[in-house]
């Protein structure tokens, strides 16, 4: 079973690793760990250290303010490798028995893209979608994604192919885009697939944005033979994005995350409860990352999925509560998906969530005809074609809005309240807290001006 070790080193190490272009491998920091075959060829990862920003708080409860901190003497270090399956469960307790660095082993579950089940034809275009999404209206607002890191974590992106279906050009950030160990290309200019579906998805809101390519999906687990990469990609990808985002000048902060992929089964997972599982452990290296980052001003979007009720995807595997891990993350976005009429598709998974119960958050659109990525008649389809739109309108408000003056959770509150209710009043399952309501977001930005003017 592939695995994460979290380790906590010297301070020493710990800060080495922590630096960024560090060159550090996972035997200077784990070499020697019983029963554990090193994964030479991932680099290790510091992972910050939850504090509760009031005195008396559980770090690891996420429903309350928390800090992060990789000072040396707080920070871990997660590396990755691999148990044999017959003695997963003896090496999980007694790792950190026999080693005092080792403060616990967790799963390293593959993650795989959010298509959609079913061939329903495409419900509008993405001209339709631009129209809901008052894209002129942003506009005119000044509201185009300008200057805006927009990160795709996805498969990689096709800029040219976006840019001969929309027209315009498209802006590809090279230097801070990033790749797993292990995939070759050069950012913006993979084979167009579902990270390219979902890079025009995020432009259709915030055209002028600068595009952070994040090829995590790319990365191979060994004998795979569906496209998908495996989690501690992911966390490697976040450190990586939080270098990102610290490097901008903190009066004009912004990142945005799109992610369009999830966990869809348990088998690749310790159950439910186990220390090591992370479809429902705070304490799991990669839900820690996705609050650090959330805590520093990045806004993150997850796909819901697409276990809905009424039209599974098949390799939907836990028989409840589908919205797992960082997915159902409280400082995350969970995004479920309507049609350009409003409906919710069937595949959109219902909450509760399993780190928060309240998911998802929102509904944004999909199941239009737009980036043509996977053929001229298939629609950009699935919560991973929701994600991206929601994204690109979270970029288009941090134009004039950096988290210097709209943090990431005022803008999260600012998206859910302004939502068009679509169901029960209040929040529901199926949509959240209702469809993103582009013009309720532009007069809720007036209001919070003239009251700051």
């Amino acid at each position: 079973m592939r695995v994460l070790v979290q380790l906590r080193p010297s301070p020493d190490l710990v800060a080495a690793v922590a630096t960024p272009g560090a060159s550090l491998t996972a035997a200077d920091v784990a070499e020697g760990l019983p029963g554990v075959v090193l994964d030479r060829t991932f680099a290790p990862v510091a992972v910050p250290r939850p504090l509760p920003a009031h005195p008396g708080g559980d770090p690891l409860s996420l429903n309350q303010p928390l800090l992060f901190s990789l000072a040396p003497g707080e920070a871990s270090v997660v590396v990755r490798g691999e148990i044999a399956d017959d003695e997963i469960s003896s090496r999980v307790s007694l790792l950190p028995a026999t080693r005092r660095d080792v403060i616990a082993v967790y799963a390293d579950p593959a993650i795989e893209t959010t298509l959609t089940c079913g061939g329903d034809r495409p419900v509008g275009d993405w001209h339709d979608v631009a129209r809901l999404l008052r894209v002129d209206d942003l506009a005119a607002e000044g509201l185009d994604g300008s200057g805006v890191a927009l990160a795709v974590v996805d498969t990689g992106i096709n800029a040219a192919h976006v840019a001969s279906v929309t027209g315009r050009d498209v802006i590809v950030d090279r230097e801070r885009s990033w790749s797993p160990s292990g995939v070759s290309g050069d950012p913006g200019d993979f084979a167009v697939d579902h990270g390219t579906m979902c890079a025009f998805d995020t432009l259709i809101a915030a055209p002028r944005a600068s595009l952070v390519d994040i090829p995590v999906l790319l990365s191979r687990r060994q004998g795979a033979t569906t496209l998908d990469g495996l989690l501690s990609d992911a966390i490697a990808a976040y450190a990586h994005l939080r270098g990102v985002l610290e490097a901008q000048p903190a009066s004009s902060r912004s990142l945005v995350i799109s992610n369009s992929w999830g966990s869809f089964s348990p088998r690749w997972d310790f159950p439910p409860g186990n220390p090591g599982n992370y479809s429902d452990n705070p304490a799991h290296p990669f839900n820690l990352m996705v609050g650090s980052l959330a805590e520093a001003g990045a806004d993150i979007l997850f796909a819901a999925g697409n276990c809905g009720h009424e039209c599974s995807d098949g390799r939907c595997a836990y028989p409840d509560r589908p919205i797992a891990g960082a997915n159902s993350h409280p400082r995350a976005l969970s995004v479920a998906g309507v049609d350009t009429q409003g409906e919710r598709v069937g595949y959109s998974s219902q909450g509760p969530g399993r780190l928060s119960v309240r998911k998802p958050d929102i509904s944004a659109f999909t199941h239009f005809a737009g980036s043509g990525a996977f053929g001229a008649d298939e629609p950009d389809s699935g919560t991973s074609a929701a994600c991206p739109v929601a994204a690109g309108l979270v970029a288009a408000v941090r134009t004039r809005w950096p988290s210097s003056t709209l943090s990431a959770s005022q803008l999260r509150t600012l998206l859910r309240r302004t939502a068009d209710d679509r169901s029960h009043v209040g929040y529901d399952y199926d949509y959240g807290y209702g469809v993103v309501d582009a013009a309720g977001i532009i007069a809720a930005l007036r209001r919070r001006a003239a009251k700051a003017a």
